[in-house]
């Protein structure tokens, strides 16, 4: 073997070493359930330290988490200091749910976040349009990663819970839709969140248009399918989604988790490992 086809060999066997070490992106979306204080046995002083564990076994680099108020948001970053989390209330400020997006900071930069309402008005906080109960917004962020290079944007929602707000979630879908195209600018797209809703509904069909499933993209599955366990242990329903654009999906985990009584949250938290396609 002359020298040439030496160097080329080793350039290539460095070049895959080095893009195993960085692994695959990981992300998690997690319902976690606001602090209810008609919780029980799952109030959330009483589960946090499982919810804690739960995320910190999981080690995703990303988490699109629905639900949160702030003080669990404070609770996490403080006992998993590697975290930081952006997002802000659903009615503006401080208060209410926020749909907390969180990164590890020392394997992703934050470049540029923000956030909409899906509602007829998506630049003012707290909107309510479509008989929604309450207010309905996306937190998004864009993120290098520095290992790497790699850019990709995120974005993380909830959606209306009731039966009777279909026509509501598919609204929220096609705003969400069209917000994707615009904010991403041909990078990579995740999407995570709590769509109350099932796959081949109208809202699964509208965001499905452009992004792909990943747990029915996935290489390899794991878990129960359904995503609402209600404390009960009983998975119901597939509700919770990771949904992407421009990349391949390798591993998809729905996590369920308990310890005797207590749960991390009412949702189990969906976990994927997705590589970049070019």
């Amino acid at each position: 073997m002359n020298l040439a086809k030496v160097v080329l060999l080793v350039a290539a066997l460095l070049w895959g070493a080095a893009a195993e070490a960085r692994g695959p992106l990981r992300v998690m979306s997690f319902n976690i359930r606001y602090p209810s204080p008609d919780d029980g046995a799952n109030r959330w002083p009483l589960r946090r330290a499982l919810a804690v564990r739960t995320i910190a076994d999981a080690d995703p680099d990303v988490i699109g988490m629905q639900e949160m108020f702030r003080e669990q948001g404070r609770d996490i970053v403080d006992a998993l200091p590697a975290y930081s989390w952006v997002g802000a209330g659903r009615r503006g400020g401080r208060d209410d749910e926020h749909m907390g997006l969180f990164w590890r900071r020392d394997r992703l930069t934050l470049i540029r976040w923000g956030e909409f309402w899906l509602s007829d008005t998506p630049e003012v906080p707290g909107s309510i349009s479509w008989g929604n109960l309450y207010p309905r917004m996306v937190t998004w962020g864009e993120f290098s990663r520095p290992s790497d290079g790699r850019r990709f944007i995120v974005f993380n929602t909830h959606f209306p819970y009731r039966a009777e707000d279909g026509a509501a979630r598919a609204k929220a879908a096609r705003l969400l839709a069209d917000r994707i195209a615009q904010l991403s600018d041909g990078l990579p797209v995740v999407l995570t969140g709590d769509f109350n809703d099932v796959p081949d509904s109208p809202t699964y069909r509208i965001l499905t248009t452009g992004l792909s499933d990943g747990w029915r993209a996935a290489a390899r599955r794991s878990g129960p399918d359904g995503t609402f366990n209600g404390f009960s242990g009983a998975g119901d329903r597939r509700i919770d989604w990771v949904l992407t654009h421009g990349f391949r999906v390798g591993e998809v985990r729905t996590i369920a988790r308990r310890e005797g009584a207590v749960f991390p949250s009412d949702h189990w938290p969906v976990l994927a490992d997705l590589s970049f396609q070019n």
